[in-house]
């Protein structure tokens, strides 16, 4: 890549932002087109999950992508010092029943890992207020979590400040620039460059917010998890695979309400705030990241619901297709053209 090539990015969520930073710290001249507020996306309506451990547990279609999921974590540091963000490395913990909490332990020990086994008075210290019929869990230090809404904020600015350009508007085309990075979630509009957008299928979510104190930890229960922050409180989250509408479905609501106050009573009484938002999925799971069939075009799609978790090891794929660097050792498993020799 020349010095101060002019490159197009077409989507402003996790992805798109981190690409769009990288390329300017590469020397490019960069636009990015949404047209979407600056958290109006998959991106924004998310917990910032940096969870490497229990999406491999947990998610069946990330388990076998453990070691690809960890190296993007390991990436999140250097990050973190660029934009000015805090990580929390507090961990995770696992509480359910007894059936659950064996099957979650099996799964991160064949990870290699070696959670830690917590007693009631740990789970006070780490989860104050958690329903007490959970007298046993594990914690996992591996699982970070960022803010989601204060990332693409410090992404965004740290964007501006290297140059990048913003314009409130759908890209169309590649819009001036030489090459063109797709990064617009579930979003079809440019498939008449980019056909391997086909590729990708729908999945609605909902998420609660509340402003509530909630001190503690990461908890993951059956059907739900609850993340804190200082008067902020997540209960996350449904996964409708196939739905691509934004509307709040009270059914849904409900349910994930319910899980929440199993694992904490009190938020029976808390005034919460349903989010909707719409992922992209391909169909293994993993995004499509590299060139594209028409050339000028990147992918940077399909993260499912490891957008925040892949975000940097996306950028820097993207980075090194541009320059002609070295793509490192999860290029093939990301690579658009998988699904076109697999016949999909």
């Amino acid at each position: 890549m020349r010095r101060g090539a002019k490159i197009t990015v077409a989507g402003a969520g996790a992805l798109g932002l981190t690409t769009a930073l990288a390329l300017a710290d590469a020397g490019a001249q960069v636009t990015v087109f949404d047209p979407a507020g600056p958290a109006d996306n998959a991106s924004g309506v998310a917990a910032g999950m940096l969870a490497p451990a229990f999406e491999a547990v947990l998610d069946a279609a990330t388990a076998p992508q453990f070691d690809l999921l960890g190296a993007a974590r390991d990436l999140w540091p250097a990050l973190e010092a660029r934009i000015g963000v805090r990580i929390d490395r507090s961990g995770a913990v696992a509480v359910g029943e007894t059936d659950y909490l064996a099957r979650t332990e099996a799964g991160l020990r064949t990870l290699g890992l070696h959670p830690t086994e917590l007693e009631r008075r740990a789970l006070d210290g780490l989860a104050p207020g958690l329903a007490p019929r959970w007298t046993r869990g594990f914690l996992v230090r591996e699982d970070w979590r960022i803010e989601a809404g204060q990332t693409l904020a410090a992404l965004r600015r740290a964007a501006q400040a290297a140059g990048v350009v913003f314009r409130p508007e759908r890209a169309t085309g590649f819009e001036g620039g030489e090459r063109l990075v797709i990064a617009t979630g579930n979003g079809r509009d440019l498939a008449v460059v980019a056909p391997e957008l086909a590729n990708l299928s729908p999945i609605k979510g909902h998420i609660l917010r509340a402003r509530a104190a909630h001190d503690g930890v990461v908890v993951r229960g059956q059907g739900a998890y609850v993340t804190g922050a200082p008067g902020d409180l997540t209960i996350g989250a449904t996964m409708q695979a196939g739905l691509d509408d934004r509307s709040v479905e009270p059914g849904q609501v409900d349910a994930l309400r319910a899980a929440g106050t199993r694992l904490f009573p009190a938020f029976a009484s808390a005034d919460f705030t349903a989010e909707t938002g719409v992922r992209a999925a391909t169909p293994d799971g993993l995004p499509m990241v590299g060139r594209g069939r028409h050339n000028g075009v990147l992918l940077a799609v399909g993260a499912r619901r490891n957008g925040w978790l892949l975000a940097p090891l996306v950028a820097r794929l993207i980075v090194a297709c541009v320059t002609e660097g070295e793509v490192g050792p999860y290029a093939e498993r990301l690579n658009p053209a998988r699904f076109n020799a697999a016949g999909k």
